[in-house]
């Protein structure tokens, strides 16, 4: 047995492996972002209770740690707050569909907004920071983004939903299409190890 075929089969074989999960996360990506343009509405409708059930485990998770591991009381009261917090927002997204639309958009706004905020301040502060005029623009376009998601919840929403459907689709292609390559790889691998 040579090294080759030692040390080239495992190789091989992962890379066959590979090019199958690739091409199947390919295809959902893009089966996903199809149902996301063709059934907006009930896209967003999922979005909002998946925000719902991550706000209530988020908050539950925050609560436990508040009792139990954090190092120091002020953190211990932030993640008190911060657990209280999640679990009524998450509570209210399950009132009715509308209202965990428009707290999910609420809250995309508003983290966006302040990340925007964030990195713009601090690009501004330290003149040294890589990309600096390409920080600036971020902090810029971030901080406006978050503010239309906030002033126009609802559409900006609909909207968000039919950019991610378009860029599920494209990345979606882009697997498949990657996960062919790996394929051919994966065979000149096996053929080099015979």
């Amino acid at each position: 047995m040579t090294t080759n075929t030692v040390m080239g089969s495992p190789l091989a074989a992962l890379a066959k492996k590979t090019w199958q999960t690739i091409l199947v996360t390919g295809i959902l990506a893009v089966i996903l972002g199809i149902i996301m343009l063709v059934w907006p509405g009930p896209s967003v409708l999922v979005a909002g209770i998946l925000f719902g059930v991550y706000m209530v485990l988020s908050g539950i998770f925050q609560l436990i740690a508040a009792f139990t591991h954090l190092p120091s009381t002020s953190f211990r009261v932030l993640s008190f707050i911060s657990g209280v917090l999640s679990l009524i927002i998450g509570i209210f997204c399950f009132r009715d569909e509308l209202t965990s639309i428009v707290l999910l958009a609420l809250w995309i706004g508003i983290s966006w907004l302040f990340r925007g905020i964030a990195v713009l301040f601090a690009a501004i502060a330290d003149s040294g920071v890589p990309g600096r005029g390409w920080q600036i623009f971020y902090g810029v376009i971030s901080a406006i983004a978050g503010v239309i998601v906030i002033v126009w919840p609802i559409s900006s929403i609909t909207t968000l939903v039919l950019v991610v459907g378009i860029f599920l689709i494209v990345i979606g292609i882009m697997e498949v299409i990657t996960a062919f390559g790996v394929r051919k790889d994966a065979q000149v691998l096996e053929e080099q190890a015979v």
